[in-house]
């Protein structure tokens, strides 16, 4: 939960601020740009649950290899 108690008054304001900063048409590419980093941010925070389960078990059962490995002298 948000520390601020934001109203759809306050959002639209901060749209309207963010549409003077940036302009208009510039503001699909911001709002783009904030959702690829949120987006990329989860995915490497293993924010999304079971993805990162799956694949921290998929790494544990792998078989260790044994054996001697190195070349035999001749």
């Amino acid at each position: 939960m948000l520390p601020f108690n934001f109203g759809p008054v306050e959002l639209i304001l901060i749209l309207i601020i963010v549409a003077m900063l940036f302009g208009v048409g510039k503001l699909p590419e911001v709002f783009g740009a904030v959702g690829k980093g949120i987006r990329e941010f989860r995915k490497e925070s293993g924010v999304d649950g079971q993805k990162g389960a799956k694949a921290d078990k998929s790494v544990s059962e792998t078989p260790a290899v044994t054996g001697d490995t190195s070349a035999p002298n001749a």
